[in-house]
């Protein structure tokens, strides 16, 4: 019984020191999508593109093991994707990223079917994404939305 009460101090001690660790100044990645295209060597279902800009505004490194995300536009979820390979960001620094995503058939379809009903001259988006940065640390949440004109789209 001691040997248990010994046992569960040391795990508790571990615990409240990997707290320790988490900065309550920690601020979120900040991520920027910086392009979008056409992935040119997917093959049978489409990819895209999406270039990104992750900003570290913490002073220690940001070491992102892996990241899931998806786009909505007007609520409809039309791409999604998952990558495991991403660099390791320095504290105050910034990389440029590119992901792959591939396109929600559902979500696609709905979105056809809203913008074919209601007229709009702009659309709005919503990009997430999830970012895990180890063991110690809870994912890290990150949406960016906006708008864009759809007359643009033909430029």
């Amino acid at each position: 019984m001691h040997v248990l009460k010994q046992f569960i101090a040391v795990v508790m001690l571990v615990l409240l020191s990997a707290c320790a660790t988490l900065s309550p100044n920690y601020e979120k990645p900040q991520v920027s999508i910086t392009s979008f295209s056409l992935n040119p060597e997917s093959k049978g279902i489409p990819s895209f593109n999406i270039g990104l800009r992750v900003i570290n505004p913490n002073s220690a490194a940001l070491p992102i093991e892996g990241m899931s995300y998806s786009v909505e536009i007007e609520g409809n979820r039309v791409l999604t994707g998952a990558e495991p390979n991403l660099p390791k960001i320095e504290g105050y620094g910034t990389a440029d990223v590119v992901i792959q995503a591939t396109p929600d058939l559902l979500g696609g379809m709905k979105l056809i079917q809203q913008l074919v009903s209601t007229k709009s001259d702009s659309l709005n988006y919503l990009f997430k994404a999830k970012l895990d940065v180890g063991t110690l640390m809870p994912f890290v949440n990150i949406e960016e939305k906006g708008s864009f004109d759809i007359k643009d789209l033909n430029k």
